[in-house]
Parts: structure tokens; sequence; C-alpha cells
């Protein structure tokens, strides 16, 4: 056979393998065509008033936008004629380079925007043309909004979000004929990654029952009590809403006075019990402490009348009891993360008021208790938003961890919604194994009554940092909260912003007060653990009072995690070594292993 008889030969062969996997890529979709109709067909029908803001808000900001036109008809048009100018200038710049022949795009002084990093974006006609007038046109929608005077400011913030909300959903990186990426990876597959991508779709369909999450993190990757909250113990107490975890010593002896951590029920508590390497449940046990782990339980329907007095009654203060009866000690420290610091502060104020002593001490972490400025969480908190939730949970009897997940994903939309559906839908990549990522798509649903008075008492009415939250007979004030505490809070958190996190602990009735400022947010800046130097933090010797700009002006910065600074202050309250405590005792036998059996139930709504 000759040379060009050989070639010719693997040249058929090539194009049959490429045939053979075109038909079958052609049966895979109709194969995933049907799944995804089906899918489809299991959505339940959108409630219309969780889907967007109420008219109020249109028509309050296109009254604005009418009133800025009568008022400042010259800055209106100014924000047109600049608009215009941009936009005709680089398609001018444009057609001039084309124009001397050459296939390539005009300069690109621009700032850098992630989103963009195929050089195709910079290089090409097109991709820049497109990524020039988005830019240019995301601007002008951004300036127009911020110009408005005649909107108060609560009413302001929400505009501003719903804007970048469809700003960012316009990107020319979301759609497939006008990614780079996506088209380059299509090419050099031969399509596969789009037959990938499809599959991926219709697997989040079909987990969500017609609703999309996508995705983030690897299924597979983890296993709960082997690779992902793995740190030895064992649960010693359950009620109808907690499983009590005490984990085993990992030192000959321990502090004398126990610690109990309370984490967020919004999510599972083993964001703080990833992996060892970032683990700050097996970090503080190698330090010592006797520790206890509050899990949640995943509520359904039947938890609908379950409120925050219950939360306290029979988590909180049921807990601090147990712990204190398998110690055989007479107080306990505390920690509450998010939500959890909230009803801490809470408790500790029912406490305070009943002569109560049982906690020594009180951490909080990442803590809102002051929300007269509740954030970035402003868009949600009206009562547009809180009705349509309040007629939601009447029906489901739990707020749903779909409207949860996907409220805080829309926090940060790039990197919580876009990026990651690009990477799957688009480029057909499979999620990555990322713990962080994992936990954060393993979420609880929330019982009816209690989310609508955490909704309603704590976020919108700021009804603890004010008048008082009523509360088991009581009327329950910051300070009431009398217990020495450290606070810690993330400078770039988008949940419970650092600086009303230092204005409700200083509104507390504490003297002796610490407050730690940590670098990253809400939860990188917490899973920080030490020698890593990533993140560092703020700490001050300073009270903790006047604005929270001022005390970070004068405190001093350390280049490393603050887990070491808030262990010492923790072992300061923690009494005196005796020998190390193993799980349960004759009056708590072992009921499972850590991680639990609360911690891994799924409820479906």
């Amino acid at each position: 056979m000759t040379t060009a008889e050989e070639g010719s030969l693997r040249n058929r062969e090539a194009e049959a393998s490429q045939r053979a996997r075109l038909e079958a890529n052609l049966q895979k979709i109709e194969a995933l065509t049907q799944r995804l109709t089906a899918a489809l067909a299991q959505r339940k029908l959108p409630n219309p008033a969780l889907e967007a803001p109420g008219q109020e808000l249109f028509v309050k900001a296109g009254a604005a936008y009418l009133a800025e036109m009568a008022q400042h008809p010259g800055r209106i048009l100014e924000h047109q004629l600049g608009y215009w100018a941009k936009a005709l200038k680089h398609y001018v710049e444009a057609q001039h380079v084309l124009a001397r022949g050459k296939l390539a795009a005009p300069a690109d002084p621009g700032p850098r925007d992630r989103r963009f990093s195929n050089p195709l974006w910079d290089s090409h006609p097109w991709f820049n043309f497109l990524k020039q007038q988005y830019l240019i046109s995301a601007e002008a929608m951004r300036t127009a909004v911020d110009d408005l005077e005649n909107l108060d400011e609560r009413d302001r913030r929400r505009v501003e979000y719903f804007t970048r909300q469809i700003v960012d959903m316009m990107s020319p990186t979301n759609f497939l004929a006008t990614n780079p990426d996506a088209l380059e990876r299509a090419v050099a597959t031969d399509g596969q990654s789009l037959v990938d991508g499809l599959e991926n779709l219709v697997r989040d369909l079909e987990a969500g029952r017609g609703d999309l999450l996508v995705t983030l993190s690897d299924p597979a990757a983890f296993r709960l009590g082997e690779n992902i909250a793995a740190t030895e113990g064992a649960v010693v107490w359950r009620n109808e809403l907690i499983e009590l975890i005490q984990y085993a010593p990992t030192t000959e002896k321990v502090h004398r006075i126990p610690l109990v951590i309370f984490p967020p029920w919004i999510n599972k508590f083993y964001i703080l019990d990833l992996k060892p390497s970032n683990s700050l449940v097996k970090w503080i046990v190698d330090q010592g402490f006797t520790l206890f782990m509050v899990s949640w339980k995943n509520p359904d329907a039947s938890y609908a009348a379950t409120g925050m007095e219950d939360y306290v009654q029979q988590g909180y203060m049921a807990a601090i009891e147990q712990v204190k009866a398998i110690t055989r000690q007479k107080t306990v420290n505390a920690v509450g993360y998010c939500i959890a610091g909230t009803t801490l502060a809470l408790t500790l104020g029912l406490m305070a008021r009943r002569g109560d002593r049982s906690v020594n001490s009180a951490s909080f972490f990442t803590t809102l208790t002051d929300f007269s400025d509740p954030g970035e969480f402003i868009p949600f908190l009206d009562d547009d938003f809180l009705d349509a939730i309040e007629a939601q949970v009447a029906r489901d009897g739990v707020l749903s961890k779909y409207f949860m997940t996907r409220t805080f994903s829309f926090l940060r939309s790039n990197d919580l919604i876009y990026a990651p559906a690009i990477r799957s839908y688009m480029m057909g990549e499979p999620p990555p194994a990322f713990d962080l990522l994992f936990w954060n798509g393993d979420g609880t649903n929330l019982p009816a009554k209690m989310a609508v008075e955490y909704l309603r008492l704590l976020c919108q009415q700021d009804l603890l940092a004010t008048t008082g939250f009523p509360l088991s007979g009581e009327l329950v004030r910051l300070s009431d909260v009398k217990v020495p505490l450290c606070a810690v809070a993330c400078e770039t958190d988008h949940i419970a912003a650092w600086e009303a996190s230092f204005n409700g602990i200083k509104k507390m009735g504490s003297r002796d007060r610490t407050f730690i400022l940590t670098q990253s947010g809400h939860i990188a800046g917490i899973v920080n653990p030490p020698g890593r130097g990533k993140y560092g933090h703020y700490i001050s010797d300073a009270p903790v009072e006047g604005a929270p700009a001022e005390w970070k002006a004068a405190a001093r910065f350390v280049k490393d995690s603050w887990w070491p600074q808030w262990g010492a202050w923790l072992a300061g309250r923690s009494g005196a070594m005796v020998p190390a405590r193993q799980p349960g005792g004759p009056d708590h036998p072992v009921l499972a292993p850590a991680p639990g059996t609360y911690v891994s139930e799924v409820v479906e709504v």
C-alpha cells in the first residue's frame, strides 16, 4: 500500500469515527431532551411575588426618573450624550481599524474584568465590540441609578440591586453564541462539550424537580464522616430539634469549662468541620477544650409551628443544660455563628432576665444583632417580598432551602450562578471537588413560624436592638446581654457587614467586650486556619464604642489567622486544666458516631 493510500485510509477511518461519535451524540441528545422535558414537567408553578419586587418599586423608580428629567434636564442630557458618545466613539474606532484592512480590535484601555479573560475579547473585533458596548451600557445604567435624587435610601439600594442583577445577567459571556471560551471548546471537542453541558443541565433540573440550581461541587467527592465532617466524636443527646455532638479529646488534659457551638440552621454545622486541614472543630479540640456541637434538625412541614422561642428553649437552653450535666460544670462557654449568634444574643438576654448564669462567656461569629442597616439584604426586607414569603410558607409549612440558596447565590451572582453555569452547561465541565462549595449546596429548610419571626421581628422591625424582642413572656434587648464576649466579623462580609456587627456588639450590656475583624468574607474569613498567612485580622485594646471606622483605624493588624487570638481569649475564660473527658456518660449514652443522623437528612418540599 502506497503512502497516499495509507493516508486516504486513515482519513476514511477518522471520518467514520467522527460520524459514529456524531450519531451517538445525536441519540444521546434525543434521550436528554426527553429527560429535560420530563424534568421541566415536574416544576411547580412559580410564585410571581418571589420572582421580582412589587410594582410599587417600579412606580417609584419611574417617578424618580421623571422627576429627575423635570428638575435636572441638563444632567439627563449629559448622561445620554455621554453614553452615546462613548458607544459611537468605540464603533468608529472599530470601523477605522477594519477600514485599514486589519482584522483587529481598537485599543482597549478600560479596566480589566475577569469575565473577559479570553484574549479574543481584546483581539477579535467582533468579541471586543460586544464587550466594550456591554461595559459602556452597564456603566450608563449604573450612573443613571446613582444620580437619582428622588428616592429614599432604602428604595435606592433596592433599585441598585435589581439593576445590578439585570446588568450581570445580560453579560455576553452568559450566552453561547457570544462566549468565545465555549465556542472554542465546542470546536475543539467536535461538539462533545455541548452534549456534556446538556447532560449537566438535565441533571441539575432533575435534582431540582424542574427548578434550576447549578451544582457547585461534585456531589460524589465527599462523604460525611469520612473525608468531611470527620472529626471523631459522638451524638450524646437528641431531641426533636437538635443532636448534641461531643468530640473526642486529643489532649491528656482539657480546660475545665466546656465549649458549645451553635451553628446556623440555614446550612449544616460542618462548615466548621470540613477537611482536617481547615477544620475549626479539630483545631479547638487540639487546643485542649471539651467541645460540643449542636446539629440542627432539617425541618419538614410538621415543624411549621416551630418558632424562635422553640429554638431558644429546645435548642440553646436544652443544649446548655445537657453540656452542664455531662461535664458536671455549673457554666459553659458558648459560640453562635451568623443567625445562631443572633439567637444566642436572644437566649443570653432571656437568661439574664431570669437570673440564669449558666453561660460564662459568649463568642459571636459574623453575627448581626442590630438590623438598622441590613446591608445587601435590603432588597428582600420590604413588604412585597415578606408578604410573599409569608404566603409561601403558610402553604408549604417551611421556607424551602431552594429559596434560601437562590437568594444567597444572587448576592454574588457572577461567582455563584453565572460562572458555574458557564463551566457546567457551556463548557461541559464536571463540578469541582471543593469542600466549601459542597457544604454550600447542602442546604436546609426553615420552619414557617421561625422564618417569619426572624424576617419580620428581627430583620425588618429590628426589635432586639430597639424596643425589645418578645420571648417567653419577657421583652429582651441587646442591653440585657452582660456576659464577657468576643465578636469576630469579616471585612468583606456580604451577609453580615462588619460595621453592623460592630454596632450590635456596641449596644450589648457587657463590660468585657473584645472585637476581632478578620479579612475576607462570611465563610472564608471564619474558615481561616493559622499558618497559611492568607488572611490577617485587626485587633485592638480600645473599647468597642464609637464609629466602626475609627475603631479599625486605631486597631493593629496581625498577618495571620484570628483563631489563636480567639483561642487565647477563650482559654483565659475556661478555667484550670482537668483530665480529658470522653464523649457521653452514665446518663448520656452514645447514640451515634459523629457527625450524627440529623446532618444527613434530606427533606424535599
